[in-house]
């Protein structure tokens, strides 16, 4: 895995760029988690590719419980993908709740992230 730094509007934000799934599970959140947070940084961008599909599966709960644990601990948490093919419509409707907020947010790419955090 590798960390990428930006500094988006002041915050210090780790990249996770991994060829392989770094998210399986809420333990593997809460360690990334609490390791990116140890090292200094305020908010954490995934690749949807790094995260297991079960999380995008609503019915499991995963994201759920997932996302609450980062807006439990005020880590901004953001999540790298195509989300103009989603055939789920409750996947989509959680993602357009989600990125109402400043914590939790869904986006194509890294730049769209400074105005979201800017704008809100």
């Amino acid at each position: 895995m590798e960390i990428i730094e930006h500094k988006i509007n002041l915050i210090k934000v780790a990249e996770l760029r991994s060829m392989e799934e770094i998210i399986s599970n809420l333990e593997d959140a809460m360690q990334i988690m609490g390791d990116i947070y140890y090292q200094g940084y305020d908010a954490i961008v995934l690749h949807e590719s790094s995260i297991t599909p079960i999380f995008f599966e609503l019915k499991s709960k995963m994201a759920g419980e997932i996302l609450q644990k980062f807006s439990n601990y005020r880590m901004r948490l953001v999540i790298l993908g195509d989300w103009t093919a989603i055939s789920s419509k409750s996947l989509s409707d959680f993602i357009r709740e989600s990125n109402k907020g400043k914590l939790i947010y869904f986006s194509d790419s890294i730049n769209s992230i400074k105005s979201h955090w800017s704008e809100k």
